[in-house]
């Protein structure tokens, strides 16, 4: 055997393993790809044609759904959650809509921060849109009456300051989490109602039951869950 033989027989062998290497890094990198292509991408509502960014600092967007009233849609709405939170999600099968459901509702309040994304489509005044979101809360929240009456005064200052009424394109963000809700409206913070009772309720009102968003409660569970 020549050494010209055993150097390419050597630089076949070497050239074989970069090969195998090369397919494996594919391979894990497809599976990568597989298990979290929606978790990372932004997603659009297609009733309103509004986009969310797939992040929200480390929160990850989970699903965007439409508020309607009546014929008219009010806003869009993001749900913003925590790894964890996806993580319970992504066990369990689309299919089995009940449990899914239930472990979205669970592991969205139970996580520390959770956000809601809500983005106008619709022109509406200050009060009327404080109002709005002020009654969903209430009947949900068994705590103190004025921690509502506290997040109605903060989403009307929040309004007052671009003139009274939220325009088309005026984003309200919802920080929720155990020490309370935090209130933004077009990046600018209005202040929190402290208590993880009020963040419960302001949850409730997009993921129970009676949700004001159904939308926005399917595009989690199909961009979460597991086949």
């Amino acid at each position: 055997v020549t050494d010209v033989t055993i150097f390419k027989l050597h630089n076949s062998e070497k050239g074989g393993k970069m090969m195998v290497l090369r397919t494996a890094s594919v391979l894990i990198l497809s599976c990568v790809a597989l298990l979290s292509p929606r978790a990372m991408a932004a997603m659009t509502d297609k009733a309103t044609g509004i986009a969310f960014e797939p992040k929200l600092g480390s929160l990850n967007l989970f699903g965007v759904g439409v508020r309607r009233k009546g014929p008219i849609k009010v806003y869009s709405v993001g749900l913003y959650g925590m790894d964890e939170a996806q993580g319970g999600l992504s066990s369990i099968s689309k299919g089995d809509k009940k449990a899914a459901l239930a472990t979205l509702q669970s592991g969205v309040k139970a996580a520390n921060t959770t956000s809601f994304l809500l983005k106008m489509n619709f022109k509406v005044g200050g009060e009327k849109m404080a109002s709005a979101i002020a009654e969903s809360v209430a009947p949900r929240h068994s705590g103190d009456a004025g921690d509502v009456e506290k997040l109605k005064e903060l989403i009307i200052t929040g309004v007052a300051s671009k003139g009274g009424t939220a325009t088309k394109g005026t984003e309200f963000l919802f920080n929720c989490g155990e020490e309370g809700i935090t209130v933004s409206v077009d990046g600018s913070e209005q202040g929190s109602v402290p208590g993880s009772g009020i963040c419960a309720a302001f949850c409730d009102v997009f993921l129970d039951d009676s949700s004001v968003s159904p939308a926005l409660k399917e595009s989690c569970i199909e961009n979460c869950c597991g086949p």
